[in-house]
């Protein structure tokens, strides 16, 4: 199957190197584009794939077609593209807060859509990704679909209602996270601790925290008072996080994201 990329940004990169990494592809199999003359020799040079100088090329020879460009830019991707893409091809959305009706209408025809929201840790094979798909995906195409997003971590299929939650729990919360993971560190740093090492030591807490998470099938309140011993120096944290209103301060930041994704 012909894979084409219309962008060539950082999530597609990753998608690229997942499904060649993990040999779901070859590099012959899969043709992009970009806005840049640097940016498309840069990836054919890093993974040996093809490009073409034009979208439409692109759109014209996929047979599976990612549309890995930001919303901003989608309808005139789109108007670009219209009249290449051929009936049977399968065309995959990672962009926030476009749904499969916008899409389609965009298209002002019927199409085989795919939407999906990865996120960047898809970078080291990492990644978290919701997939949706609409009533003209086939079964066996929309596990191909999701066989392609599980090359560069996990993906599930979800409703498109929850798209909107998909984007603010994995495809924004790394950014808090990473803030997070930045704060730890400057408290490190405040406490005598070397830069690199505060970020060593934040960086492989919550990596090792989250394993902990998924691989124990725990609730994560049980394995926060394993560490809470009584009258430790834990709890004492937790009393001054729940004073400054860290749980509420995070819902309400993810909340942000998704009334912002369902205005894009």
């Amino acid at each position: 199957m012909k894979i084409g990329f219309i962008g060539l940004g950082n999530m597609a990169k990753a998608m690229i190197g997942g499904m060649l990494q993990n040999e779901m592809v070859k590099p012959e199999d899969i043709i992009g584009s970009a806005k840049t003359e640097m940016t498309l020799r840069d990836t054919q040079s890093r993974f040996g794939i093809e490009v073409r100088e034009s979208n439409m090329a692109v759109a014209q020879e996929s047979e599976l077609l990612v549309l890995a460009v930001k919303p901003q830019f989608m309808q005139e991707v789109i108007d670009e593209i219209r009249d290449g893409v051929k009936p049977e091809t399968l065309i995959v959305s990672i962009a926030a807060g476009k749904t499969l009706a916008w899409i389609e209408q965009a298209f002002g025809r019927t199409v085989k859509l795919v939407r999906c929201m990865p996120n960047t840790p898809a970078l080291v094979g990492e990644g978290c990704t919701g997939v949706c798909v609409n009533a003209n995906v086939s079964r066996e195409e929309a596990d191909y679909s999701i066989r392609l997003m599980e090359s560069f971590g996990k993906a599930s299929l979800v409703p498109e209602k929850r798209m909107d939650a998909v984007g603010a729990v994995s495809g924004s919360s790394p950014a808090y996270v990473f803030m997070f993971i930045e704060a730890m560190a400057d408290a490190a740093v405040a406490a005598g601790m070397p830069r690199t090492q505060a970020y060593e030591f934040a960086a492989q807490a919550v990596y090792g925290s989250a394993k902990l998470v998924l691989e124990s099938g725990r609730h994560p309140g049980e394995l926060k008072d394993m560490v809470c011993s009584p009258g430790g120096t834990t709890i004492e944290g937790v009393r001054v996080l729940e004073q400054k209103g860290m749980r509420g301060a995070v819902m309400d930041a993810l909340l942000a994201t998704v009334e912002k994704s369902r205005k894009l």
